[in-house]
This record gives C-alpha cells, sequence and structure tokens, in this order.
C-alpha cells in the first residue's frame, strides 16, 4: 500500500442505489468489441487499482452513467460523502471521415450485411484504418479525468465506470459509434443510400424454417443427409499454431490458460484426423464393393 493509502485511507460508503455489473466474476464481457475496450482500460492500470475498480463496479458504487454526444459522465460512491464525478471525452470523427467510412465499409459487403443485421463485424476495424481512422480511440483522441485526489493517470473510480461502460457496450456496440458521432440510424440510413445495401438488407435477417418433428425422424437420425453427399473435408495444420489461442489472446482471469488448452486442441486434432481417415477408408471400401456387385450383375 502506497504512503497515500497508508496515511489517507478511508472506508468506501457502500451504497446499494448504484449500477451493479451483471458480471460477478471472471471475464466482465463476452463479445470482442467490449473486450477490447477493457483491455485498452487495463493497459493503463496498476494490478491494485484495477481490482479495486472491478470491486467497485460489481458492488455497485456506479451510482449513474450518462452518455452524451462524444461524452461519459459518471459518479462513483467513494469514501467521501459526495460522489465522485468522472468524465470520458472522446473525439467524435468528422462528417467528412464519416463519409470516407461509409465508403471503406461499402468496399466490403459482408460488412454492410451484418450491420444491417444490427451486428458490430469483427474485422471492422480494417475498414476504418483503410482510410487512416480507428473505430477505438487513440490516447489522442480520449481525455478522462476524476476528481478524486488519486494522482494516478486512471484510478479505481474511473476504472469502474469502465467496466460498467464495458457492458453497456457489450449489449449495444452502436454506443461506440455514437461517442464518435453517429447514431445507429445514421449510419443504416447512410448504409442504404449505397448501391446494392436492398438487396443487402433483405438477405442479412436469415430466414428461419422450423426442423421437422423429432419423431419423424428418429430411424435416420444420425445418417448424413443428401446435402453433404459430396462434402469434401481437408485437414491441414495452420500456418499459425494454435490460432484460436492466438486470435483471442489470454483473458484476464487466466493467465496460464494455455498450459490447460493445448493439449485439449492436440487431442481434439488428433481425434477429428482418425475419425476423418476411418471415414474416408469406409466411404472407399463401400464403393469399390459398389462396383465389384456391379461388374458381377
Amino acid at each position: 500500500m502506497s504512503w497515500y493509502y497508508s496515511y489517507n485511507y478511508k472506508p468506501t460508503i457502500e451504497t446499494d442505489e448504484g449500477i451493479k455489473a451483471k458480471s460477478k466474476r471472471g471475464a466482465f464481457v463476452k463479445n470482442w468489441w467490449a473486450t477490447r475496450w477493457i483491455q485498452a482500460m487495463e493497459q493503463l492500470m496498476d494490478r491494485g487499482r484495477l481490482q479495486r475498480g472491478r470491486r467497485y463496479a460489481r458492488k455497485g458504487q456506479v451510482l449513474s452513467l450518462t452518455e452524451g454526444v462524444g461524452e461519459v459522465v459518471g459518479k462513483v460512491q467513494g469514501s467521501r460523502s459526495r460522489p465522485y464525478t468522472i468524465t470520458i471525452q472522446i473525439k467524435p470523427l468528422t462528417d467528412a471521415q464519416w463519409e470516407q467510412v461509409i465508403e471503406a465499409l461499402a468496399a466490403r459487403p459482408i460488412f454492410l450485411a451484418q450491420l444491417l443485421a444490427g451486428e458490430m463485424p469483427q474485422e471492422i476495424e480494417e475498414a476504418f484504418a483503410d482510410v487512416n481512422l480507428s473505430l477505438f480511440p487513440t490516447s489522442r483522441e480520449l481525455a478522462q479525468e476524476c476528481n478524486c485526489p488519486d494522482w494516478a493517470e486512471v484510478c479505481k473510480h474511473l476504472a469502474a465506470v469502465h467496466y460498467i461502460l464495458a457492458e453497456r457496450f457489450d449489449e449495444d456496440p452502436f454506443l461506440l459509434f455514437r461517442l464518435r458521432g453517429k447514431t445507429q440510424d445514421e449510419i443504416m440510413e447512410a448504409l442504404s443510400k449505397l448501391p446494392g445495401t436492398e438487396e443487402l438488407a433483405e438477405t442479412a435477417v436469415p430466414q428461419y424454417d422450423p426442423p421437422p418433428p423429432l419423431a419423424d425422424s428418429l430411424a435416420d437420425f444420425w445418417a448424413i443427409g443428401a446435402e453433404a453427399t459430396h462434402f469434401q473435408t481437408q485437414i491441414a495444420p495452420p500456418a499459425v499454431p494454435y490460432p484460436a489461442l492466438a486470435r483471442l489472446g489470454t483473458p484476464p482471469f487466466m493467465e496460464d490458460i494455455e498450459r490447460w488448452l493445448k493439449p485439449a486442441y492436440d487431442l481434439l486434432s488428433k481425434t477429428a484426423a482418425s475419425a476423418l481417415l476411418s471415414a474416408s477408408v469406409a466411404t472407399a471400401f463401400t464403393e469399390e464393393t459398389n462396383e465389384n456387385e456391379v461388374e458381377e450383375i
């Protein structure tokens, strides 16, 4: 504990009027864009403040979170009777910059389809990078402060607000767009004016056909359907070992996760290869038998 906390420590005033995080343990969020937001914040914090901020968020010490144009203002109940005020300011993109982004999105039809379906494409940052912009704010585009006496760049009160904000991102990816200057309706309107987006909008919503009753398919439930008769499978080692682990990174709740998952992935790959080989041999034997039967006839 630092000298500041040693000589100025006061117990936190607990409250039951705050916004309690939905996450009770482990990872705070599920979606990649919210995870990315938390990871950026956690790189600026020391471990002690990070843990206290996470605990504040889960206990409900964040009293309010108000979204504005390029700004989020939060109130956090700390050790003083008056809650601390936290301000997070994000520089919005200009209209000209948004026009560039929309044009970059138009060059990637899959992005348009996902956005029109209300989803956040996982590689959407590539479209921003194509025009030398970023969806997530850089350090020069982000200003944040808390009026508590802590000297740290990101104190536990700021961290608590970031965690709650990440949960908001998790539920509504378009919140990040709003903070950058465009609402979901404005983005959808701009996308809808692009050539070919009417067809994309129609295909973006998947059509659902209910399956037949299970009782009607018990006899051939495990059989391969006609649609998969000519399905070709090729197994080859990935260009990068353990690509899923490399893509997702190390989760904050389990730093040695590779030690547990790598053997599981190896066993799964070995089992899949063995099953595919067995299936290929069985198929070849069946085809050869059928050909022999035809010759005998």
